[in-house]
């Protein structure tokens, strides 16, 4: 058999994270642009604001959305994660017009963002799309969200809090050099 000679691995880091500047007018235009999709608008927040990765947005149903008297909540991790005002109004408009879905299974549909096929959410990749096309870079968003997040409150807190892996955000606030890498979560 002749030799085969494969190219070597290139190893490369994640995204560059956008700045904190980037990052919070994008937010800001997410909130109040009124002429963009809203269902790209509700992601881009949760993707902007919780470092969510959009595989894990479109598996969210309208069961981990929690609207009290007291609080609009949504459960990415432990305990679940209040969302502010206006992020809560988009997520309530978002759920109120999914009468008008052009699919008769997505109206019935638990998932947070169905997709066409019955009882399937959206693809990740068709959300991605749709991100980009109102100019929000999903990875590197997410990367900024997370590298700020962490810089705030303790690695650990952040983990359980947003459902990453400890490890994953310890990494993190290493790299961004936060003061919070020494944390030993728990009670005390």
């Amino acid at each position: 058999m002749p030799r085969l000679t494969l190219p070597p691995a290139v190893i490369t880091q994640g995204p560059e994270p956008l700045h904190q500047h980037s990052r919070l007018a994008m937010l800001r235009r997410v909130l109040n642009d009124d002429s963009l999709p809203l269902r790209a608008r509700v992601a881009a927040a949760l993707v902007l604001l919780y470092a969510q990765p959009v595989s894990r947005i479109v598996r969210l149903t309208i069961n981990d959305v929690t609207d009290d008297e007291t609080a609009f909540t949504v459960q990415l991790g432990d305990p679940q994660s209040p969302l502010p005002e206006p992020v809560a109004d988009l997520m309530r408009a978002d759920i109120r017009s999914r009468q008008h879905l052009p699919y008769a299974s997505s109206r019935s549909s638990l998932w947070l963002f169905p997709g066409r096929q019955p009882g399937q959410p959206m693809n990740p990749v068709s959300l991605q799309v749709h991100l980009r096309e109102i100019g929000v870079p999903p990875q590197r968003g997410r990367a900024s969200a997370i590298r700020h997040l962490v810089l705030q409150a303790p690695a650990p807190v952040i983990a359980k809090a947003l459902g990453y892996h400890d490890k994953t955000t310890t990494r993190l606030v290493t790299e961004a050099g936060g003061t919070w890498s020494r944390y030993a979560p728990g009670d005390h």
